[in-house]
């Protein structure tokens, strides 16, 4: 079975989407649409914009949004899935390319979420660090036992784990992570503590821009980041897509649960191969590719 998967924010690079929009008129049409509903010209950022310009949270993830869907729409038939999932970000992509979301309400809620975690983000100061080579279990007691807000905010693989919150806080768990063994503890280059109690007003705000959005019946199921499961029904959709903005990301735990599903083949769709990556290490059975366009 096909699972396809969608890259979310840290894959964006200068030059993105540029091969497909010169090669294909549909893409041209969509990224021109993609202009006019945002009210400027994120393709001139894609193309040749700074990397500084593109690492804007604003910028960021309706870039990636707009690369993988438009890729996934050049595709027409060819893409298939059995079953899809997206890396926070990119479960936003996962649902339109299974028909949940049309292009268009899925860019505007992803342009809402991501003013609205920007917003958040400068409202105090936070932040997020990999830990490197420890078991889950072991991140987690310690950052239950550090003062302040400091969570678990993404099981990418197997002794890959990103922590989110408070900077003090933060600093404190990396310390103590790296006196119980961890091979690294490093504060990563964010805007802020994504994936955390501290994203609870970006959430009240996106929680009313997705209740007055039309959600259909997907074509395959979506493995999301907050339940991990196969998810079908629409109005579950929309209040784990909420929740996904406080609650880690379970990445792991859904490759696992697709695989157990009958996931044989991992096709990512959008800029770069993170995902590819991790699904290796979560489990090395399975095919991992990148998305292909005629």
């Amino acid at each position: 079975m096909k699972a396809y998967i969608f890259p979310g924010q840290g894959a964006q690079f200068v030059g993105m989407g540029l091969d497909v929009y010169e090669q294909y008129p549909l893409a041209q049409e969509l990224f021109e649409n993609a202009n006019n509903i945002l009210g400027f010209s994120i393709t001139d950022i894609m193309f040749e914009g700074t990397a500084e310009d593109l690492r804007q949270t604003k910028v960021t993830q309706p870039a990636i949004f707009l690369h993988s869907v438009i890729l996934g729409k050049v595709m027409g038939d060819a893409l298939q899935p059995d079953m899809v999932a997206g890396h926070s970000l990119g479960e936003f992509s996962a649902l339109v390319a299974n028909g949940t979301l049309e292009f268009e309400d899925g860019l505007r809620l992803v342009s809402q979420r991501a003013m609205a975690m920007q917003k958040a983000c400068e409202l105090q100061p936070s932040t997020m660090a990999a830990v490197l080579g420890l078991e889950d279990a072991v991140a987690e007691k310690i950052c239950e036992e550090v003062e302040g807000i400091v969570v678990p905010a993404n099981y990418n693989c197997p002794g890959q784990l990103v922590i989110s919150g408070e900077v003090e806080a933060v600093n404190e768990a990396c310390e103590k992570l790296k006196g119980a063994g961890a091979r690294r503890a490093l504060v990563l280059p964010v805007g802020g503590a994504f994936h955390s109690p501290l994203m609870e007003p970006a959430r009240e705000e996106l929680a009313a821009a997705i209740e007055q959005t039309d959600f259909k019946n997907p074509s395959c199921p979506v493995y999301q980041n907050v339940p991990t499961t196969a998810v079908s029904d629409p109005e579950e959709i929309k209040a784990n897509l909420i929740a996904q903005l406080t609650a880690p990301v379970k990445w792991t735990q859904s490759v696992q649960n697709m695989v157990a599903d009958g996931a044989s083949d991992f096709i990512e769709v959008g800029p770069g191969k993170v995902l590819q990556g991790l699904v290796k290490k979560i489990d090395a059975s399975v095919e991992t590719s990148s998305a292909q366009v005629v």
